[in-house]
């Protein structure tokens, strides 16, 4: 029986691509995970697999043709003929024998239950975290609704529904490890052919929390019972908008939508999250002081990437600091007359992108501080490319995006590259392509506080910097008077097999010329 295979999500907020290559023909012969098209989105290209072998029947679409995501790609008989797979979802058909069966009291006339397969969620990840779930078993959901949150040793990956139905079965408890390849949840779906079975939209409340996977032996007390009601089935809404409900911790399908069809605005969330809490039991037992307790908690997702990759660094590479201080009195007054300028233009502009440049500037001048030396410290690579990684301390943990090629950009480029990182890394999504590839990072522990620090070197690059905070400090001027200057201090962090103190000095002395004369970054700018 031929079905069809659904093309995928391919990236959030993207609705459709172009055909650039087709990688096989109708009548091939094609396995499980081979290449069958080359896509491009407006962000990158993207490489379709096959879920699953077959032959390929025919081809939806010629090259340089759009690709509706949600839609038909191409049209396939799988080997064996899975009669009993679903003909609209590639993501969840495997072959029978692969699926584990689902136990039901009875199979309800015109409906089937299948397996969600939970599908590949980045390069060579093959498990991921069950971080919460968005919905509760026996819940009424629809398509492209959120299901789960889940995090891999990179991100923070939401998973949504490819079709509308019932939740029969959670496999997986809140805190559990989830395999990919591997049935997530059961979902009972209108049977193939038929038409859906309608259900009235119901008010149900939030699905809770499962049980954490962790042994707690202080007294547990119930605080407070909040009421959280579904009043939004589907929540129709941006991927920007859900961007901010998940940084304001909101759940979305709690927020009245005041568009058409409910449709949710920023506005929405943002008086939801306003709002007083309702229904709130405030019977609080009291009780004194609990002393002695303790409480374990697995180290895992990004926190666990972090402490493994520290490890490594600090094990393997030989540290070495030096400090200096950079009077940012100049660089401050340019930046606030650019400010509200570009700000007009929906242009961020940060100190970032002058820290940025200005190391650019000067890493043209002292090679050897972009480098990275191989394993056994018998070779040198040297990169023409200049990928400024900025560490950004997220709701996951600690993530380092990095602008790329920043030796070809203006100020005003790294402003917008530097607020889309930013604002991804904040939420947990950053894409794999973006945590790949620096030479160099910039960590500015001074928004949170502090002046010195003996950083870290994210391997295998060769240095870091870590900005302390902005201080109003005294400082003599060229006639001797003594006048408020805006003095921050920096701490770096290189690699003594490669670098040695007089280098990072003369490195920083002039990316801190740059800084402290803005005049004279403009001049070396090509």
């Amino acid at each position: 029986m031929s079905i069809d295979f659904i093309l995928p999500d391919i990236g959030e907020g993207i609705v459709e691509c172009e055909l650039v290559e087709w990688l096989v023909a109708e009548g091939d012969v094609i396995a499980e995970d081979q290449p069958v098209a080359d896509v491009m989105t407006d962000k990158a290209l993207v490489q379709i697999p096959a879920m699953y072998s077959g032959v390929v029947d025919k081809l939806y679409y010629a090259k340089g043709d759009i690709a509706k995501v949600h839609q038909p790609l191409f049209a396939m008989t799988p080997e064996g003929n899975a009669d009993t797979q679903s003909s609209a979802e590639p993501l969840v058909a495997e072959s029978a024998a692969e699926i584990p069966a689902v136990p039901t009291a009875a199979a309800n006339a015109g409906t089937q239950v299948e397996d969600f397969i939970l599908p590949d969620i980045g390069e060579g990840i093959v498990e991921c975290e069950l971080v919460e779930w968005l919905v509760a078993e026996g819940d009424l959901i629809e398509e492209d609704q959120p299901i789960a949150d889940v995090m891999t040793d990179k991100a923070l990956v939401q998973i949504p529904a490819m079709h509308k139905g019932k939740v029969v079965k959670l496999y997986y408890a809140k805190g559990e490890i989830a395999k990919v390849h591997a049935p997530l949840f059961a979902i009972e779906i209108a049977a193939t052919g038929q038409t859906p079975v309608a259900a009235a939209p119901v008010v149900t409340e939030a699905p809770k929390a499962a049980t954490a996977q962790v042994e707690t032996k202080a007294p547990v007390v119930e605080a407070q019972t909040v009421s959280t009601k579904v009043v939004n089935e589907k929540a129709v809404a941006s991927p920007a908008v859900r961007r901010v409900a998940r940084e304001l911790n909101v759940n979305i399908h709690q927020v009245p939508g005041s568009g058409k069809k409910g449709r949710v605005y920023k506005d929405d969330v943002l008086a939801f999250n306003q709002a007083p809490a309702v229904s709130v039991n405030t019977t609080v037992a009291a009780v004194g002081s609990v002393v002695g307790g303790t409480r374990v908690e697995p180290i895992r997702g990004i926190k666990a990437v972090m402490a493994k990759a520290m490890v490594r660094s600090v094990s393997t590479i030989p540290h070495f600091t030096y400090c200096e201080e950079i009077d940012m009195t100049n660089l401050i007054k340019l930046r606030g007359e650019l400010k509200e300028v570009y700000a007009k233009q929906d242009i961020k502009l940060t100190m970032m992108p002058f820290f940025m440049k200005a190391m650019s500037l000067a890493l043209k001048q002292f090679p050897l501080v972009n480098t990275q030396v191989n394993e056994d410290c018998t070779e040198l690579t040297y990169f023409d490319d200049h990928n400024i990684g900025m560490a950004v301390d997220s709701k996951v943990g600690l993530l380092v995006p990095n602008v790329k090629q920043v030796q070809t950009k203006s100020i005003l480029d790294l402003a917008a590259d530097i607020t889309r990182l930013t604002n991804d890394a904040r939420s947990g999504r950053v894409p794999a392509a973006d945590l790949k590839g620096g030479t160099i990072t910039i960590s500015n522990i001074g928004a949170i506080g502090g002046t010195v620090a003996t950083p870290i070197i994210n391997k295998p690059e060769s240095a870091i910097v870590a900005l302390g905070k902005l201080q109003k400090l005294p400082r003599f001027n060229d006639k001797g008077e003594v006048e408020a200057r805006s003095i921050m201090q920096v701490s770096w962090s290189g690699d003594h097999r490669t670098i040695d103190g007089g280098t990072i000095a003369r490195f920083c002395n002039l990316w801190k010329s740059f800084l402290e004369e803005p005049s004279n970054m403009l001049v070396h700018m090509s």
